[in-house]
């Protein structure tokens, strides 16, 4: 059986901006809580992953390959926005592999000698997963380098002109990462991974086996209806589909009988303000700005964030990525624009366009300039 151990992981699961995304039901980041409670359901194996059917495919050739020679696998390189199942197919490598794992993130390793002690305290085979690997220090990234090409690391020894590297062996080992913003990755580092797989997010159909493969972990019954209603909230994203299938639970067994069904799937997800398209309040709060105050845009994104009465760094990173991958907001270079999906979703009338002047409203989310 695969073990897994942790290192430091001080910053590991973080969230940036002011507001942190963990207090949203339908966050797509996670806190130490949030993680415990995901443990449970996690895939141990790799045939009972769900979704992500490229990268499932071409990792188990990788690791059907290195098995069959008896040699560690090549360094895995896994991206794509969080939620999807990372840390997930990370701990799925050391299983396939029957080997030990140790777990730590970028932010934890602030220095070369913090990378060090966990390099030097791994063994033949292991999987060392670093999570948000593109927030090492520079320091690290350079031992790193080293680590994953020759499995050595160069220990200093002494200060100043007297000072001398001594060469430490290192067992053969794989290094996993997982990141959010793989274009932050420098050359250097991307390069030295031999797989990269990137996640994409889940159809409603996938999300749907992944509710009832997790309902029935949770030991309930899900009726089929529920978990379409409650895939199609989930933006597909896995993380926030359990999330919300554990809060259904919670509301059917307070406030309902029991069963877990349509019914109870849509007055659950409506007390916590999670509408059919998976929108919460702030995401709502953002388009009925957008489209009540200042008729659809353009509007510049600090004026937009002091009208919803939060920071610009908030409505940026935390409720605009999924109006502007829901086609509901376009970003122009003179600001922010709602689209007529936008207004068709919040059951407004677009206003009809100036005759000359065009409109921020589009189809697309772009601007119409004359």
């Amino acid at each position: 059986m695969a073990e897994v151990s942790t290192g430091s992981t001080t910053g590991h699961g973080s969230t940036t901006g002011t507001e942190s995304t963990g207090s949203r039901i339908v966050a797509p980041s996670a806190d130490e809580i949030e993680r415990a409670a995901e443990a449970a359901l996690r895939p141990k194996r790799l045939d009972d992953f769900v979704g992500q059917r490229v990268v499932r495919d071409q990792l188990s050739l990788v690791l059907q390959a290195a098995i069959a020679r008896g040699n560690p696998p090549d360094h895995v390189l896994l991206s794509g926005p969080p939620g999807l199942g990372k840390t997930t197919l990370a701990m799925i490598i050391s299983g396939e592999l029957e080997s030990h794992m140790r777990l730590t993130s970028g932010p934890a390793i602030q220095h070369a000698g913090d990378l060090a002690a966990v390099l030097s305290s791994l063994e033949e085979g292991d999987v060392l997963f670093i999570d948000e690997i593109h927030r090492l220090a520079r320091p690290a990234e350079e031992l790193l380098y080293v680590a994953m090409e020759d499995f050595r690391v160069d220990v200093v020894v002494g200060k100043g002109a007297g000072a001398s590297a001594i060469p430490l062996a290192l067992p053969r080992f794989t290094v996993v990462g997982a990141t959010t913003r793989s274009g932050l990755l420098p050359a250097p580092l991307r390069d030295r991974f031999g797989f990269t797989g990137h996640m994409d997010y889940y159809s409603p159909e996938e999300l749907e086996r992944v509710i009832l493969r997790s309902a029935g972990l949770l030991g309930v019954h899900l009726e089929h209806t529920a978990a379409q209603e409650i895939a199609g909230r989930s933006r597909g994203t896995p993380r926030i589909a359990n999330r919300l299938l554990r809060r259904v639970r919670d509301w059917a067994q307070v406030r309902g009988d029991g069963r877990l069904d349509l019914h109870a799937a849509k007055s659950a997800l409506e007390v916590y303000e999670v509408d059919p398209i998976g929108l919460d309040r702030l995401d709502r709060a953002v388009l009925t700005a957008l489209c009540t105050r200042f008729g659809g845009g353009p509007v510049g994104l600090s004026t937009l964030a002091m009208t919803v009465g939060e920071e610009a760094e908030t409505v940026e990173t935390v409720a605009e990525p999924y109006l502007v991958r829901e086609g509901l907001v376009g970003r122009t270079p003179r600001g922010r624009v709602a689209t007529l999906a936008a207004w068709e979703h919040l059951g407004l009338t677009p206003p009809a366009p100036t005759p000359g002047y065009g409109t921020g409203t589009t189809n697309q989310g772009t601007l119409l300039d004359p």
